[in-house]
């Protein structure tokens, strides 16, 4: 699937699954390979489970291709938590004693916290009001489970981030801010991708 496009993930009956309204008295079950994957220049994030789905969390599994880094930031009410699946990658969670405004990978809080390398079986809990950032700074794709609340911010976000890329053109960067400062993103570094 090209760039900038979403894939409905469809393989038979299980894609119903993932856009249907449920009654009280049924859960989801998506299977592996499914979901409604956006796909941007930046990065794959297929929807799991959605607000349609949960009041609790919006669940999405991303794909972190070589070089994307989604550059520091921070939400004033959003919580979020990532499980690294496989590959690698780069995180930080805390606030750092500066924040310098180009790059986060050299931060340190005030207790000493320093980035750290995020390999399979790593969890990250985000509070709300914390920074945090990943990058990959591998040559192999990373894959990672990532849930936020409430729902459902993050995957409107990612719906209106796609309209903006598809565009054409540069990347329309004042319609982007608009966009994460209605979504409860306070961009701390630039996000940067090969």
């Amino acid at each position: 699937m090209a760039a900038g496009r979403t894939d409905p993930g469809a393989r038979g009956p299980a894609r119903d699954l993932v856009t249907a309204l449920l009654p009280p008295s049924e859960g989801l079950l998506v299977p592996p390979g499914h979901g409604r994957t956006v796909r941007t220049p930046a990065h794959d994030v297929t929807f799991k489970v959605t607000g349609t789905h949960s009041r609790v969390a919006s669940s999405f599994e991303v794909v972190v291709p070589p070089g994307f880094d989604v550059g520091a930031h921070v939400h004033a009410r959003s919580e979020e938590l990532f499980y690294v699946l496989e590959g690698e990658l780069d995180v930080l969670a805390f606030e750092p004693r500066v924040r310098t405004p180009d790059t986060w990978q050299r931060w340190e809080s005030g207790s000493g916290n320093r980035v750290v390398r995020a390999t399979p079986g790593t969890v990250i809990a985000v509070p709300p009001g914390c920074p945090h950032a990943f990058a990959n700074p591998t040559d192999a794709p990373a894959r990672m489970f990532f849930q936020a609340s409430p729902p459902p911010d993050h995957e409107r976000y990612f719906e209106e981030l796609l309209g903006i890329l598809d565009a054409g053109g540069p990347p329309d960067r004042a319609a982007i801010e608009e966009l994460r400062a209605r979504y409860d993103i306070e961009q701390l570094t630039p996000l940067r991708y090969r």
